[in-house]
């Protein structure tokens, strides 16, 4: 399953902070800049959603700046779908091998650095591979259920306060 671990802040003083964002045995740095709402990878020409796989590659993704939605399904999780918001300099998410995934920026774009832990067999080619969810089956049938996905840091609905209704 994925994670969303925290991080070690070493110090806050005014207009300075400093993290340890150490990831462990991570053997490869990727830094990746979605100028305005960009989406990674972008929409098949008929509209189908495509995603990324590694399948020797964990990834371990940080928001430096702005804020970015991760779309994440693996059929071998209890819950295959899920929905994951990363905000600047919050928590670190990983993604473990074998996992679509598929990225959303905010408005204003985003720059989030990849802490990648690669196998030794692992390749450009072998890992950034774009799939279509239109040619596997079971990916096409999850999305067109209309099954949501389970969301994980977002605001809650709750913490809106609602104007009182007219009498």
């Amino acid at each position: 399953m994925f994670e969303l671990y925290p991080f070690e802040k070493f110090r806050d003083t005014p207009s300075v902070q400093f993290f340890d964002i150490t990831v462990p045995n991570s053997n490869a740095r990727d830094l990746v800049f979605h100028d305005g709402p960009a989406i990674s990878p972008h929409s098949a020409k008929t509209g189908d959603w495509q995603f990324y796989l590694h399948p020797r590659q964990e990834d371990n993704l940080l928001a430096l700046s702005g804020g970015r939605t991760f779309y994440l399904v693996n059929f071998n999780w209890d819950y295959p779908f899920h929905r994951v918001r990363l905000t600047q300099n919050d928590r670190i998410l990983r993604i473990p091998p074998g996992t679509f995934h598929r990225s959303e920026s905010d408005p204003q774009g985003s720059l989030v650095i990849n802490q990648a832990v690669r196998q030794a067999e692992a390749t450009v080619q072998s890992e950034f591979r774009v799939y279509n969810s239109a040619e596997i089956p079971k990916l096409r049938r999850l999305l067109a259920a209309g099954v949501p996905p389970m969301e994980h840091g977002f605001s809650r609905r709750q913490d809106v306060i609602e104007p009182p209704m007219a009498a």
